[in-house]
């Protein structure tokens, strides 16, 4: 009997220490800067040390509170904990504005294309077409690839005609072809041998 007993409280100990879940250290946010306020908002939401150490790094990168708890709150509406701060922190360098950045994280895309998206500003497109093409993207619509933008740029086709190859709808093969053909005459069309002529004595 004493032993039945004794093996209940052992398990009734083990059961409560189960059911007593240690506590996030919110320090991270404070020390970022972080609203008290905000902060309210994450203690009633369930986040982890991992999520508050990324939500510290873009708050430090100079974040606003309004962006960390939105990026947050969409990672955990498409069921995955938040880990995006990287991603948002280059985009937000490369001069994307808080909605564009929503905008990717809204479309669960923002890992993915966040190196595209910086690639595009930095090959100088203007932003109308940077966000032509992300809208493309986050849509899951065809568009080419800031490599094949590149490659279009050094046959010497301008950005209206980029535009323009874009809302064709090409597929990836199709959009391959086109950059192939382009390069292909460019080559060819440097390959011309001209004959000088001299002087007869």
């Amino acid at each position: 009997m004493r032993q039945s007993l004794f093996l209940g409280g052992v398990l009734l100990l083990l059961l409560s220490g189960c059911q007593k879940h240690k506590q996030p250290d919110y320090s991270p946010l404070d020390q970022s800067g972080m609203w008290a306020s905000s902060l309210d908002q994450l203690k009633k939401l369930n986040i982890n040390d991992k999520e508050i150490a990324q939500l510290a790094k873009l708050k430090q990168s100079g974040a606003s509170d309004d962006l960390c708890l939105a990026l947050f709150k969409m990672a955990h509406d498409h069921q995955h904990e938040f880990n995006s701060a990287d991603p948002a922190i280059e985009l937000s360098r490369a001069g994307y504005a808080d909605q564009q950045i929503l905008a990717m994280a809204q479309s669960d895309q923002i890992d993915m294309l966040s190196g595209e998206a910086v690639t595009l500003k930095l090959m100088g497109l203007s932003n109308p077409t940077v966000q032509a093409i992300i809208d493309r993207r986050t849509r899951g619509l065809p568009t080419l690839t800031s490599e094949q933008i590149g490659r279009l740029k050094n046959t010497g086709l301008s950005e209206k005609q980029i535009v323009e190859l874009i809302n064709e709808g090409l597929t990836p093969e199709q959009a391959e072809a086109q950059v192939a053909r382009r390069e292909a005459a460019r080559n060819h069309s440097n390959t011309g041998f001209v004959r000088v002529q001299g002087r007869r004595r």
